[in-house]
């Protein structure tokens, strides 16, 4: 995808050789694209907008993935929570510092590997231990 000038986004990509450069196709499954969420628990830093906007943007690089937006935001009570929308989909952040969790959305379509965003994720928040689960989304056939 590119940006274009203003709100307006249009797909610049050719035509993978399955006919449709928008999907991933794996295990003999033809899908939108996979979401991997993570629970973090025993995290440090994670109150620290600073942090979360770092490695949100950290976290879609290591993807390959484009930043089109990110916003962080500092809840009442400590807690964070961040988005940076891709032009490939979305990585979401929302912390509870106080309990040392935090749970994270990578949500990407077409051949990217959400999985690439766990090891900044790691370095940033020093969980004790991850847990990750994944959805494949859209599936076509």
């Amino acid at each position: 995808m590119a940006r274009t000038k203003g709100a307006r986004v249009t797909l610049v990509a050719p035509a993978a050789a399955d006919g449709d450069a928008f999907t991933v196709t794996k295990n003999g499954l033809r899908y939108a694209g996979t979401h991997l969420l993570m629970e973090l628990w025993g995290t440090t830093g994670a109150g620290d907008p600073a942090l979360v906007e770092r490695v949100l943007c950290e976290a879609a690089a290591a993807c390959g993935a484009t930043v089109l937006h990110l916003h962080v935001e500092r809840l009442e009570g400590g807690g964070v929570t961040g988005i940076a929308a891709l032009s490939e989909s979305h990585i979401s952040l929302h912390a509870w510092p106080e309990r040392g969790y935090v749970a994270v959305d990578v949500f990407l379509c077409g051949a990217l590997d959400p999985y690439a965003a766990v090891a900044p994720l790691r370095r940033a928040l020093r969980p004790e231990w991850v847990q990750l689960s994944e959805f494949r989304r859209g599936i076509v056939t």
